[in-house]
């Protein structure tokens, strides 16, 4: 580690009162050495990994890290704070602070020596003799692991005479010493565990020698796979196969979790593993003392987590809910943009043509167009389906696809249309869970994912879907279908703001994807009601509004924003006018505060207006570049155009305001030497 930390990266009388000032401190280090190419864009990385969970870890430890292209080798600061400095550990503020630094394509052979750092940490001795030490070159080698030489003690006479003493003793075994030796001893509770965190450089290690440490302890044997940055090792599957109980620690998805099917299992986030070892290793102990074995893979699917243990039910039903809608969205596009351009090529009568399997002529446009709006119609078929079958996913893994699928196909069949999707998802994953609660003869766990439970899963949802729950949820969507196509005036403008509003508050998030599932539900039809269309158009509208409005402001006011959320708004154009609502996201994270609210009054008219002219939409995604599909193009740019001029004014007022704060001398990355108080502003909330 000696190219990665050196005197000059330590700061043993670290005087900043934030993380935010702790980090530009630290960092400001790393420029100094040319470690760091752009102090903003770095602290703008930090800021993001820091957005992701708090560094912050029970013992008075900090360590803000990330990968950033702004890096040009692996390097490490540390500084010591004597007030300390709030990073959102438990047990309050940090005083050893550990800034990470790793290229974007940082080699193994360096992580491998940061994941050797994060181990480190959990060792007491170690952190007491940072917080001791007074010097910043043996901080330094401290840190890297440096030990002085000591010269090997020479053997007296009395030592030797002591170990030719011992040496018969040693030697002689008693009847009772072999006794006791060759006597079994008891076979020690295994476990093993997975640990992994979003960058994959600390959290994930210093959790491993947490759970080994804490298994020492409670004799236990605890085989961790690490899943960091470096890649990762896979376990024996002997030693799988040997373990009595698992243990997840994570924040990103376990890789090949299949293999730990089977057995006692917690599944908790990357933090509990390092705050509470001795905990988990308890609660799986208990589990198996119970016989609490799942038939299938526990906890979290593989590709999104349904929360930790500590999560709320509210919480765990949006995560499935959006498990779904993810998978669903590509559908929609797809299909609508082909649906859409087979009406902008053969006409609105497009969908009374023939099968292009019957009549099809290459030499003809409405062939043509006829092709494009079939396939489309075989995309959009499969919303309903793929909605439901990945809400079951997403609650009980892959063995809910098969019954949430064939839901959502009955949903489609009986007219339940989306709300039919929504209930056979979340039906299918209740009952699949409920299956793999139950205990399992081991001979009979190796069918059960494949046979034993699409089988009676699929039957039980159908059942319901069928007999039960259907007809009612048909009723109640032919209501709201209903209640849309009676929508007009005021009543609609109304819906316009709401939805705008919605679609401006949190870009891209949970309340954002409602309000763009509602809208697509709606056209996600052969022949969608003119509503429905209005409303497509409205949401669109507004979701392009917040990224163009900050490009915009980007370049009317440039000193009001630093170096990288200027770059952040060249790429805002293009993004916001393909209707990607994320590109104001880095602008929102930074200063949350005024660009949220100016983004959802933005949204707010452009959605009202879009309802009041009349526009509508058959796509479902596509921006600027699907406007000769939409109704009343020219009103529909202009609500678009005031959405944007609203947000782009209401922004520079805001952030006006704030430049006029006492102290406030000049904005980030203006090439201001010496720091002032908009400098040290946090570079993300």
């Amino acid at each position: 580690m000696s190219d990665m930390i050196t005197a000059d990266l330590v700061d043993l009388d670290l005087s900043a009162d934030t993380k935010e000032a702790a980090a530009r401190a630290l960092a400001e280090r790393m420029v100094a050495l040319g470690r760091v190419t752009d102090l903003d864009g770095f602290l703008a990385d930090v800021a993001a990994r820091e957005a992701q969970m708090p560094t912050g870890l029970d013992g008075g430890i900090g360590i803000p890290h990330c990968r950033s292209e702004h890096v040009t080798e692996p390097t490490l600061a540390f500084g010591r704070s004597s007030d300390g400095i709030d990073f959102g550990a438990t047990d309050g503020p940090a005083d050893l602070i550990f800034l990470i630094a790793a290229p974007a394509g940082a080699d193994d052979a360096h992580l491998t020596i940061l994941s050797s750092l994060a181990r480190q940490l959990m060792n007491t001795e170690f952190t007491d003799a940072l917080r001791s030490v007074g010097d910043a070159g043996a901080a330094a080698a401290l840190i890297r692991g440096d030990e002085p030489e000591a010269p090997e003690p020479a053997a007296s006479e009395d030592t030797v005479a002591s170990a030719g003493a011992a040496s018969p003793a040693a030697a002689t075994v008693t009847d009772d010493d072999a006794g006791a030796e060759s006597a079994p001893e008891e076979r020690p509770f295994r476990i093993v565990a997975v640990t992994s965190c979003p960058t994959g450089i600390a959290h994930t290690y210093m959790a491993a020698e947490s759970l080994e440490n804490a298994g020492r302890e409670a004799g236990v044997e605890v085989t961790v796979e690490t899943q960091g940055s470096a890649g990762f090792t896979r376990l024996d599957p002997e030693v799988i196969a040997a373990a009595d109980g698992v243990i997840f620690a994570h924040d990103v998805s376990v890789r090949e979790k299949d293999r730990f099917a089977g057995k006692p299992t917690v599944d908790v986030g990357v933090k509990a593993g390092i705050n509470r070892p001795a905990e988990l290793i308890a609660e799986v102990r208990e589990k198996a003392a119970r016989g609490e074995v799942t038939s299938g893979t526990p906890g979290s699917t593989p590709v999104e987590r349904t929360g930790d243990s500590g999560e709320g039910y509210g919480t765990k039903l949006r995560k499935w809910l959006m498990s779904g809608v993810s998978y669903m969205v590509p559908f929609v596009a797809a299909g609508g943009l082909l649906i859409a351009l087979g009406f902008a090529i053969g006409g609105y009568k497009v969908n009374k043509a023939p099968s292009v399997m019957d009549h099809f002529l290459w030499t003809q446009a409405d062939s043509w167009a006829a092709l494009l709006f079939q396939i489309g119609g075989v995309a959009f078929g499969f919303l309903v389906p793929v909605l439901a079958g990945y809400i079951a996913y997403g609650m009980a893994d892959r063995p809910g696809l098969v019954p949430g699928f064939v839901g959502g196909a009955i949903s489609l069949t009986i007219n339940a249309g989306f709300l039919g999707g929504l209930a056979a998802g979340l039906i299918a994953g209740g009952v699949v869970i409920a299956i793999q609660k139950v205990n399992i003869p081991a001979a009979l766990r190796g069918i059960m994912p494949v046979v034993v439970i699409p089988l009676i899963s699929s039957a039980i949802v159908g059942f319901l879907m069928f007999v039960v729950i259907g007809k009612p949820i048909a009723q109640a969507q032919k209501g709201m279908t209903d209640w849309l196509n009676s929508l007009s005036g005021a009543n609609a403008i109304l819906l316009g703001t709401l939805l705008g509003l919605m679609m401006c508050f949190d870009l891209g998030g949970p309340v954002n994807k409602v309000a763009y599932t509602f809208a697509t539900a709606g056209i996600a039809v052969s022949d969608p009601s003119d509503s429905a269309m209005k409303i497509m158009a409205a949401v669109m509208a507004a979701g392009m509004v917040p990224p163009l409005a900050m490009a915009l402001a980007t370049t009317v006011r440039g000193k009001l924003f630093n170096a990288t959320e200027r770059e952040n708004g060249k790429a805002a154009w293009v993004l916001g006018a393909s209707f990607i609502s994320e590109g104001a996201i880095p602008f929102a994270a930074a200063d949350p505060l005024r660009v949220i609210p100016a983004s959802m009054a933005g949204g707010a008219i452009t959605g009202a207006l879009s309802m009041a002219f009349g526009a509508t939409l058959r796509a479902p995604h596509g921006g600027i570049f699907v406007v000769p599909l939409i109704g009343n193009p020219l009103l529909y740019l202009v609500a678009i155009a005031a959405g944007v001029c609203v947000t782009t004014a209401l922004v520079i007022v805001l952030k006006g305001m704030r430049k006029q704060a006492p102290g406030a001398t000049a904005a980030p990355g203006e090439g201001t030497a010496a720091p002032t108080a908009e400098s040290k502003q946090p570079v993300a909330a």
